[in-house]
């Protein structure tokens, strides 16, 4: 008798162990149905979601949202941010139950890059040592940071004679990405040691050091008056306080076909941001409210016109000059920097 108890125990046992390691595995009841034609739509589309109800349980009602945002189930897409997004379903049902379910979109741009040429206007020396990984104007001089372990810098630079007119090098565990220039501070970065750097624009003394977010790697930066925009060589585009440089949002950057990776060097131009791409000798044109690809500048022929060599390298640097209104490229070892105008 006590046999039997003993066997009847574990076994009530077993079935009490199987039935609580399956009780975190609810089936989904539903699934979030789109317009979406597999998985992309346009930003100029309407969303329309609705859901399969695969046991026809009795509905009571659903909230939608977007990235955590609530919509409605016909949701206008216009000015929403390009590329991928997560769509969550709240669903109540059977008057006491509900159940979350979620599945992803990605949202592309309504029409393709348009092509835009440039004229060169001037030429001016460039250091053909430098790798160039930053390039920005400030007070009519140009600043400069440069990449390499044990060649990685921070220059101020006459930039019509090349001269050199302050200089410190990084350590040499440290490969130096791109800058930018905000409230009289150099903003810095570095690429996979996860740290930036905060100089004295003046003095080039360092002031702070930062580290990175869910970015990761350090690429290329740029500002406007609110924010400095920060590259990490994938299609994100992070927005960081300037005060706490914590990142507090991100564009992804998108064409009508897909997603643009390898950003790198930026440079915001009348409400836009010019980025080179990583080993492509092109300007992209964002639009910085919605990550979208506006225009395509090619730059290609200009590499043909600096002094060949075995360590040259492909374009990277943007600046734009506010005292000419003009822009300005060079390359990694290039000993040209360009002056040129856009033509749209």
């Amino acid at each position: 008798m006590k046999t039997y108890k003993h066997l009847t125990f574990i076994i009530l046992l077993l079935v009490m162990v199987s039935c609580g390691s399956n009780s975190g595995k609810r089936k989904n009841y539903f699934n979030i149905k789109t317009n979406a034609e597999k998985g992309n739509i346009s930003v100029s589309e309407t969303l329309k979601l609705s859901l399969e109800n695969k046991k026809s349980y009795k509905i009571d009602s659903v909230v939608y949202k977007i990235n955590g945002k609530r919509i409605s189930d016909n949701f206008n897409l216009n000015d929403h941010k390009l590329g991928k997004h997560t769509i969550e379903a709240l669903v109540y049902f059977n008057e006491d139950d509900t159940q979350a379910v979620t599945s992803s979109i990605t949202i592309l741009n309504n029409e393709p890059p348009k092509i835009f040429n440039y004229k060169i206007i001037n030429e001016y020396p460039h250091d053909i040592t430098s790798y160039t990984q930053g390039l920005e104007f400030h007070n009519g001089y140009l600043y400069e940071s440069t990449g390499q372990k044990k060649e990685s810098k921070l220059r101020k630079v006459d930039y019509k004679t090349g001269k050199v007119l302050k200089n410190i090098d990084l350590a040499d565990a440290y490969f130096g990405e791109g800058l930018t220039i905000l409230n009289d501070k150099i903003y810095q970065l570095t690429w996979q040691a996860n740290t930036g750097f905060v100089y004295d624009v003046n003095s080039f003394k360092k002031i702070n050091s930062f580290k990175y977010g869910k970015s990761k790697e350090g690429w290329g930066l740029a500002h406007n008056d609110t924010h400095i925009y920060k590259s990490d060589g994938t299609e994100n585009i992070w927005l960081l306080n300037p005060e706490t440089l914590v990142e507090e949002d991100k564009i992804q950057v998108y064409t009508n076909k897909g997603k643009i990776i390898g950003i790198n060097e930026m440079e915001w131009v009348d409400g836009k941001i010019y980025a080179n791409r990583y080993q492509k000798n092109g300007v992209a044109i964002i639009n910085p409210k919605n990550g979208a690809v506006e225009a395509v500048i090619d730059f290609t022929p200009l590499k043909s016109k600096v002094t060949q060599h075995e360590k040259l390298d492909v374009l990277n640097g943007i600046a734009y000059n506010p005292d000419t209104k003009t822009i300005f490229v060079t390359g990694k070892r290039w000993d040209k920097l360009f002056e040129v105008d856009i033509i749209k």
